[in-house]
């Protein structure tokens, strides 16, 4: 960290501290040419997912979205909010940790139909009807009779 005082590049740390319910730490450092001490702040640098939709536009991920979506899918069912939370932070995680600061919406619902397929059968066929836009009974059947099958 450069000194402001005297822009020197190096410094020692004497005091860390996590300020704004840890989202932010607070470092107290010492210049170690002109020994003065500043303040820094350090913060979690987050960049953006933007998500391709299959009409090709883009538009940045949201948690919410995909709450809704998989609270739709398991509306009546025997599955917790704390469930359906973890799932989605996998989700996210897994996006998260891809190189690639884009994601198509296909894969993000690939994503989901995998973990809703564990936690709750009958939630993972509604959501797959939706998402993969079932156009009438065999296609509905083939679906479940992928999951029997399995």
């Amino acid at each position: 960290m450069k000194c402001p005082f005297c822009g020197y590049e190096e410094s020692k740390v004497i005091d860390s501290r996590p300020t704004d319910e840890g989202e932010r730490i607070r470092r107290r450092r010492e210049c170690l040419k002109c020994a003065r001490r500043f303040t820094t702040y350090e913060l979690i640098e987050s960049l953006p997912i933007i998500v391709i939709k299959k009409d090709k536009t883009r538009e940045t991920f949201d948690r919410d979205k995909l709450l809704n979506g998989m609270l739709r899918a398991c509306e009546k069912r025997p599955v917790s909010f704390e469930t359906i939370e973890r799932a989605i932070d996998d989700i996210e995680s897994i996006i998260q940790n891809t190189l690639d600061r884009e994601v198509s919406s296909e894969r993000i619902g690939e994503l989901v139909m995998d973990k809703l397929k564990s936690i709750d059968e009958v939630a993972y066929v509604r959501f797959a009807s939706v998402y993969r836009q079932f156009k009438d009974i065999n296609t509905f059947m083939d679906e479940l009779n992928k999951l029997l099958n399995k």
